[in-house]
C-alpha cells in the first residue's frame, strides 16, 4: 500500500498537466532519446535540446515546483532520458541501453551524492551572464544615494582613483562592517507609458575596505571598473540574493517595456541583461519567463493605411526583482532586443 501511495504522489504533478492538454510542451522533430550532461550545460539548454518550450519546467520534468527549488540533482555524465509516452525527462542509468522503461530511471529528487558538491551540479541558466547583478543594488530609490558616506578626496590633489589607491571618505558609520561598494547615480529609469519616476540607475565602480573608521575614515580601493572620482557614493553590501530559479509564465497578465539594455547600447543579444518598467508591485517575481515583442510597421497598400501583426521573437527571463523594475535575461531571440520592446506573459 505505500508503494502504490508513494508511485501515486510521484505522478500527480505528470497527471495535472495531462489534464492541461495546452501545458504540455511540444517535443523537438529532432529531439534524441538521451542525452550525456556535460560541463557547460544548464537545465534550460537541456531542456531545449528535446522541447520547443524549454521554460515549461514542471512538465518537462514532471514534478511540481515545491521539488525542483533546489537544482542540485543534475551533474556532468548523468544520462538524461526522454520518456516519449509521458513527454517527460528522467536522469537515467548509464549504459541501460536507452529504453526508456522504468528500470532504467530513477526518481528525481534533491539528494546527497558523494564526489559531488553543489559547484559541479548544473544550473538553470547561465550563472556567469548574471553573476555582476545579483550583489549590486543596481536600482536605488531617489534621493538615496544622497545622504550615502561620500568620497572626499586622496592624497596630492588626486582626483581620480583605482584599484589599490587610498582615499577619504565622510559619513561612514562604523556598525556596517569593513567592506563597502562605490558607485554614482546614473540615468533616471522612467516608465514610457506614464511618465513615472521608477527609479535611479545606480553604476557600480568598485569595492573598498574600511582600514580607519574616524570623521574622515580611510579607505583602500580593492577593486574597481570604472574610474572612481571625488564625490562618488559608497553602500553596504547587499545581502545574499537567491540564484536558484524556477523557469515559469506569471500567474496573470503582465506587459513590460524594454526600458534600458545593460552596458548603455540600445540593442541587445542573447545572454544580455535588460530593465524592465515592471516589478514586484506588478507582480513580477524572479523565474518568470515572458516573450519578447516587437511592435507591427504601418503599411500602406493601395492607399490604405495597415498595422502588421506585432512578431513575437524571443524570450526573457526574470532573475532580479525591484519595486517598481526587474532586469532579465535575454535567452532566446531571432531578432536584435530593441528599446521600447514588450516582454509580456506567454
Amino acid at each position: 500500500m505505500r508503494k502504490i501511495i508513494s508511485l501515486i504522489c510521484f505522478l500527480l504533478p505528470v497527471l495535472a498537466f495531462a489534464a492541461q492538454p495546452d501545458t504540455r510542451p511540444e517535443l523537438r522533430s529532432d529531439a534524441p532519446d538521451r542525452h550525456v550532461v556535460v560541463k557547460g550545460d544548464t537545465l534550460w539548454d537541456i531542456s531545449g535540446k528535446f522541447f520547443k518550450d524549454p521554460w515549461k519546467w514542471p512538465y518537462i520534468w514532471g514534478m511540481n515546483k515545491d521539488s525542483i527549488k533546489d537544482p542540485h540533482w543534475i551533474y556532468p555524465g548523468d544520462v538524461i532520458v526522454l520518456d516519449r509516452a509521458t513527454g517527460t525527462l528522467r536522469i537515467g542509468q548509464a549504459g541501460t541501453g536507452n529504453t526508456g522503461s522504468s528500470s532504467d530511471i530513477i526518481k528525481l529528487s534533491p539528494k546527497a551524492r558523494e564526489g559531488h558538491s553543489t559547484h559541479d551540479a548544473v544550473p538553470s541558466i547561465p550563472a556567469n551572464a548574471i553573476a555582476p547583478f545579483l550583489s549590486q543594488p543596481l536600482v536605488i530609490e531617489e534621493g538615496a544615494l544622497k545622504d550615502a558616506p561620500t568620497l572626499i578626496g586622496a592624497r596630492e590633489g588626486r582626483v581620480i582613483l583605482g584599484a589599490h589607491d587610498i582615499g577619504f571618505v565622510k559619513g561612514l558609520p562604523p556598525d556596517k562592517g569593513s567592506k563597502w561598494q562605490i558607485y554614482r547615480p546614473g540615468k533616471t529609469f522612467t516608465d514610457p507609458d506614464t511618465g513615472e519616476a521608477l527609479g535611479i540607475e545606480a553604476v557600480y565602480l568598485g569595492n573598498a575596505e574600511v582600514t580607519d573608521f574616524a570623521e574622515v575614515s580611510t579607505i583602500a580601493i580593492t577593486h574597481s571598473v570604472q574610474e572612481i572620482n571625488q564625490g562618488d557614493r559608497l553602500v553596504a553590501p547587499s545581502g545574499g540574493t537567491v540564484n536558484t530559479y524556477l523557469p515559469r509564465a506569471p500567474g496573470g497578465n503582465i506587459s513590460a517595456r524594454i526600458i534600458s539594455v545593460y552596458g548603455g547600447v540600445s540593442q541587445a543579444g542573447q545572454n544580455t541583461a535588460v530593465t524592465l518598467n515592471k516589478g514586484a508591485r506588478d507582480g513580477l517575481e524572479s523565474g518568470h519567463v515572458l516573450a519578447l515583442y516587437r511592435k507591427g510597421e504601418d503599411v500602406k497598400s493601395e492607399g490604405e493605411k495597415f498595422t502588421l501583426p506585432d512578431e513575437r521573437y524571443g524570450l526573457v527571463f526574470v532573475f532580479r526583482v525591484f519595486d517598481k523594475v526587474s532586469y532579465a535575461l535575454v535567452m532566446q531571440t531571432r531578432l536584435p532586443v530593441q528599446l521600447l520592446d514588450r516582454a509580456q506573459t506567454p
